[in-house]
């Protein structure tokens, strides 16, 4: 499978599967995390760099207190591709080390 070739919505539905509490919406997923604190917030967001510079694939992120919400989506294809669900691979283990 080509990684910036965006996918269709069953491709996205059957990939969401293994993604448990990630949705799809229009040409993105995403999930919100609740976390302690504010500051366990932000240093789950710190650990996002790595994986997304390596990647060269960053989330849209947003933070309200102790929750953030990850937003992922393949701009540059116009959607939902291979590099999302890669991207939240990573994304589930570093916020698996919270919880």
């Amino acid at each position: 499978m080509i990684k910036n070739m965006v996918l269709n919505e069953l491709e996205i539905r059957q990939q969401l599967a293994n993604f448990p509490d990630w949705i799809t919406s229009g040409q993105t997923i995403s999930k919100t995390y609740k976390f302690k604190d504010f500051i366990q917030a932000v240093e789950f967001i710190n650990r996002l760099v790595t994986p997304s510079e390596k990647a060269g694939h960053h989330p849209d992120i947003e933070i309200n207190y102790n929750k953030v919400t990850i937003h992922l989506s393949t701009h540059d294809a116009g959607g939902v591709t291979q590099k999302d669900f890669d991207l939240a691979t990573e994304i589930v283990t570093i916020a698996d080390s919270f919880f």
